[in-house]
């Protein structure tokens, strides 16, 4: 899987252009399409998917706007993620959200499980961002940490790069986890953001 921007054309016209590249180096060229699906908060989607010359993998192009295996925006799982951080409950969250309360219980599970490794992740891409950002004063949880380290992130991009395609805070962790912000082990590695 790599991410790419949630604009399906600019995707296909990186793809045309040749400015899409496998995690290997290697150039990708067109292989169909992953199953349509419905993620709530974007819409109906079929990613596209490709494969590499060198390497012979295949790989989906998932949009920043989504996650590994989650049928929720980022977006919507980010505010139930930041109310959390605030110290509100999984039922509040879910009754403010709309979404069945064992959906957001398992979103919280899962970031709660691998917000040590979110935290290192995402603090090592500000460190390159903002090699002179002070240090992140923690919160009242290390889940809170490293939501917090999400904004700052985010503010970080921003002032160093500009607008960052209108990318939010959330995307953008998206981004830089490979979309495995909640994924099941804490399997979050950095990716290639560029």
């Amino acid at each position: 899987m790599i991410m790419v921007s949630s604009d399906s054309v600019e995707v296909e016209r990186q793809l045309s252009a040749g400015e899409l590249v496998c995690p290997c180096g290697g150039d990708l060229a067109l292989w169909g399409y992953a199953r349509l699906r419905t993620v709530r908060g974007v819409g109906r989607l079929r990613p596209r998917r490709v494969r590499c010359g060198d390497c012979r993998v295949t790989h989906v192009l998932l949009s920043v706007a989504c996650l590994l295996r989650r049928a929720d925006a980022v977006e919507v799982i980010g505010a139930a993620l930041r109310w959390k951080a605030a110290g509100a409950g999984h039922r509040p969250i879910a009754s403010r959200l709309d979404r069945p309360v064992s959906t957001v219980r398992g979103w919280l599970r899962a970031f709660d499980r691998n917000a040590e490794t979110v935290r290192s992740v995402v603090t090592s891409m500000l460190a390159q961002l903002d090699p002179l950002h002070g240090p992140i004063h923690p919160a009242r949880s290390l889940f809170a940490d490293a939501v917090e380290v999400v904004g700052a992130v985010a503010a970080a991009a921003r002032r160093r790069l500009g607008v960052v395609g209108a990318v939010s805070p959330w995307q953008l962790a998206s981004a830089i986890t490979d979309g495995r912000l909640l994924a099941p082990g804490g399997a979050v590695a950095v990716a290639n953001t560029t």
